[in-house]
This record gives C-alpha cells, sequence and structure tokens, in this order.
C-alpha cells in the first residue's frame, strides 16, 4: 500500500520471505515487482509451493527456484527485470540445479520468447496459471522447459489463502476481482491479466475472517478496478446481462460488498484499490460515510487533466465528469483524502494540454500522487495507431513540473492537520528512530509519534499532530 507522499512512479523489487515450515526441504527465492496485486499473487504463489515443500528464503544463492513476479506496465520495469535475470543467471552459473521462473504480466506479454530467446528462465507462468505450478516444476525438474499462459474466465485463487510475505502482521491484501475491461490505450493489463471477473462475496468474508482471527487490523481490497465488482454467480463481468433473473436480482456490486465487510468485522479498517472513475458509484461513496471503520482515502487515478488526452486515452470520463465526482466526495466525506496517478508526455499533447493537467491538480490540491511519463508499451492500442511524439526533454520538464506542484499541495494537506488529534493504527518502528512509533491515520497518511511504553504494533491510539513534512504528520500520544 502507498505511504503518504510523493512519487515519481519506480517499479521496485522486493525479495519476499514467510514464515517456514520445518517439514519443507526446498527453498523457493521470490522476487516481486510492481503494484500491491503483484504481491498478493506472490503470496498466493507461496501458499501454492509451501504444500509442494518449498520454503521462501531471502539468499539466491541457496534457493532451488528463483522466480521473478513481473510487472509490464511501464517500460522501466521491465528492464529493470532483464537486468535481474541476468543476476540470476550468473548465480545459476555456479548453482547449475537452480532453476528460474519468470510470473507475472510481463510473462503474459512475453510468452515463449523468455525461452526462445532469452535463455535464462525455465519457467515461464502467467497471472491464472499459478495453480499448474507443481506440474511445470515436474516439467523442469525432468529437463523440459515449461510454459503456461492461459488466461481465465473465472477468478482463479478464490479459495487459496495466501502466505503472508514480508508481513508486518496488521495490515494485508485481500483480492476481490482480476483482470480489465477499460482498455485504455496506453495500458497492457487487459492484455496481460484478462478481462474483468469477481470473487465470491463468501470467499473474501472467509479470508477476511482468518486474517481477523490473526489479529490483523487493516484489510486493502484489491483488483484493477474495484469499483467494477460484480458477483453474479461467476464469470466475465461482460456476460453478466446474460445470467438468470435471479443472478442479477442477487448480484453483489461493489457497494454492498464493502458494507458487507464493515458490518461483519466493526473492529477493523477497510481500504480499497483501485477505484476508476467512471465506475465509481455515489452508492461506495454514500457507504464510506456511513461506517467509521472504512479509511477516509480514496485513490482515484485520472492520468490527465484534459478531456482531449483522455478521449485519446479512451479513459471514458471528461474532466468535468471527474471534477463533478471530486465534488461529490468532498460533499459527501469532507475529511477525505484523494491521490492520483498522473502521466504525462502521452501521445500528441500540447502545452495548452499540460497546462489543464496542472490546473486539475490546481483544483482538486490531491493529498499525494503517482506521476511518470508516458512510455509506449508492445502491443497497445497506442503503440499500434499513436506516435510517440513528446521528445523526452518536454516530458522530463513537464513531469517535474508536475511533481513540485503535487509537493506543494501535499504539504498544504499535511498542513492542515496540526492541531488535530487522529486515530492511528501502529504499524512498527519509524524508519529513523527505534524510540518512535510510526502508522497511519485513516486518510493514509503517515503518523510518527514518541513510544511511551504502553502501546504495541497493532495497536490503535490518538496521537496530536505538532509538526509535518510533505510525506509525515509528527505527534505526540494524546491522554
Amino acid at each position: 500500500m502507498a505511504s503518504n507522499q510523493v512519487i515519481e512512479e519506480k517499479k521496485q523489487g522486493q525479495a519476499l520471505l514467510s514464515e517456514t515450515k520445518s517439514s519443507n526441504t526446498k527453498k523457493v527465492y521470490l522476487e516481486s515487482y510492481g503494484c500491491q496485486m503483484n504481491l498478493n499473487d506472490s503470496e498466493i504463489v507461496a501458499s501454492i509451493l509451501s504444500k509442494q515443500g518449498y520454503n521462501t528464503t531471502l539468499s539466491m544463492e541457496d534457493a532451488d527456484l528463483v522466480l521473478v513476479n513481473t510487472c509490464s506496465i511501464r517500460e522501466k520495469a521491465e528492464q529493470t527485470v532483464r537486468k535481474r535475470l541476468e543476476k540470476y543467471h550468473s548465480i545459476k552459473k555456479i548453482n547449475p540445479k537452480m532453476k528460474i521462473g519468470v510470473l507475472g504480466c510481463m510473462a503474459e506479454r512475453l510468452k515463449e520468447k523468455f525461452l526462445e530467446e532469452e535463455k535464462m528462465v525455465d519457467l515461464v507462468v502467467g497471472p491464472d496459471a499459478y495453480r499448474d505450478l507443481p506440474n511445470l516444476i515436474k516439467e523442469i525438474d525432468a529437463g523440459r522447459d515449461a510454459v503456461n499462459v492461459i488466461l481465465s474466465k473465472d477468478e482463479t485463487y478464490g479459495d487459496v489463502s495466501p502466505v503472508r510475505l514480508n508481513s508486518n502482521g496488521v495490515s494485508a491484501f485481500v483480492s476481490i476481482t482480476r483482470g480489465c475491461d477499460n482498455m485504455c490505450t496506453f495500458c497492457v493489463v487487459p492484455f496481460t491479466r484478462g478481462r474483468e471477473r469477481s470473487r465470491d462475496p463468501e470467499s473474501i468474508l472467509n479470508e477476511i475472517k482468518e486474517l481477523h482471527n490473526k489479529n490483523y487490523k487493516e484489510v486493502t481490497l484489491l483488483g484493477q478496478n474495484v469499483d467494477s465488482y460484480l458477483w453474479y454467480g461467476g464469470g466475465l463481468k461482460k456476460d453478466f446481462d446474460k445470467a438468470t433473473q435471479e443472478a442479477q436480482v442477487t448480484a453483489v456490486d461493489f457497494a454492498m460488498l464493502l458494507e458487507q465487510c464493515a458490518l461483519a468485522y466493526p473492529k477493523m479498517r477497510f481500504r480499497f484499490s483501485t477505484s476508476n472513475p467512471q465506475d465509481m458509484s455515489l452508492d461506495v461513496i454514500h457507504s464510506m460515510s456511513r461506517h467509521p471503520n472504512i479509511c477516509n482515502y480514496i485513490h482515484l487515478p485520472v492520468q490527465s487533466g484534459s478531456t482531449s488526452v483522455l478521449k485519446r486515452m479512451n479513459r471514458k470520463h471528461t474532466r468535468e465528469e471527474y471534477q463533478e465526482l471530486i465534488n461529490q466526495i468532498r460533499q459527501i466525506i469532507p475529511d477525505c483524502a484523494i491521490s492520483q496517478d498522473m502521466m504525462t508526455g502521452f501521445c500528441g499533447e500540447t502545452e495548452a494540454e499540460h497546462q489543464e493537467t496542472l490546473s486539475l491538480m490546481e483544483y482538486v490540491q490531491y493529498d499525494f500522487g503517482f506521476m511518470f511519463a508516458y512510455s509506449e508499451r508492445p502491443g497497445t492500442p497506442a503503440e499500434k495507431r499513436m506516435a510517440d511524439d513528446v521528445p523526452q526533454a518536454i516530458k522530463k520538464r513537464r513531469l517535474t513540473e508536475i511533481i513540485q506542484l503535487q509537493q506543494k499541495h501535499s504539504l498544504k494537506r499535511m498542513e492542515q492537520a496540526i492541531g488535530k488529534t487522529v486515530e492511528v493504527l501502529i504499524e512498527g518502528n519509524s524508519k529513523k528512530s527505534d524510540e518512535q512509533w510510526m502508522g497511519r491515520n485513516s486518510q493514509n497518511a503517515v503518523v510518527v509519534f514518541q513510544k511511551t511504553g504502553n502501546e504495541s504494533i497493532g495497536d490503535f491510539v490518538h496521537v496530536r499532530v505538532e509538526n509535518c513534512t510533505s510525506a509525515t504528520l509528527i505527534g505526540q500520544k494524546s491522554n
């Protein structure tokens, strides 16, 4: 989950570790890149492999199996993965028994090319094929290459209990949807993760129950587009109109699911990510306003403040419609924090269109954001039909302007909390001092405060904010 800071988006790798089972004799080194969905998928992979005798390890050199869960959404992320594969391959020369696999979106996009051209991997597994890992591992143990990148029409892992990796024991992700139907022209997700399909609400609530029983205090409901959640008995969302009348009447949408979670576990906090402006309903916002345990925070990617650019992106909403949604959120939940994804330098973007993005940022004044320059992704409609014609120097300058404006707004938003008392869920020690706690409030702001000796990780405490930076609230625990 994103911490409350201004970020020029970068896809960082994370080596993942879970609790070990004494009966397991093999080791898997699992590294994950990209979005929260990828991290959740890595937890599913760890669960499947645990039943096959694998414990996770942080030592690549000792691993029997090295897996990298990849992201394809930016060119830079793919370049990083290729460099990591070179590193893995150099270690494999020392430990020839080690097997290397590529998981996730990049595996889905490039498929057999990894085996044929890269010649650095033994295993290629797409996002919907992790259940087949035991069979695929048997194939590579027998000396054969193994590939499974078939996309499913169903939520494939609804009954898999994820192994929580690098967990703080306080917060966890729960996947509720997979895939996306929106077909933004710049995005590879529909091609790497398939069409939208939702997970049975009963299995979602069962997973949350497991987390509750293990004393987790916060859950983030995950999907490429959580607002499109729609359970009518299984299958693709696009096929909903073909379902029986009974299935349509009893269908559960995202607002209803959010309400069920909040009511079933009133002592747990709930977040969700990611939302799409055209799919977010007022019912969701009203559900948030009714339940104090649904956090007052919405990540609402816009990508551009220009309607003409949004049209070229096939975003299905205009600047004006986005502004109206912001107005409704502010009216119904006045203290709701809002963050953004913003892309600069998309195909044909003019200086006037860039200025519209800056003016939208001034209108909304986001709490924080993820900002990046457009990079052409092979196979997308933009790559096939549009010229990537904004020079890199101009992209870089425009990105700098967007980041600087966001830093200004982030500081302003944080300063508004000074003098107020906020509820904070303690997640662990502050990065700067073991004498301080770090946690987040309902608005997803990072809060740091001095330890008193009377609180522990996982506690909800009240903190009076005394100071801040653009990324952190600083205060003292209130009695």
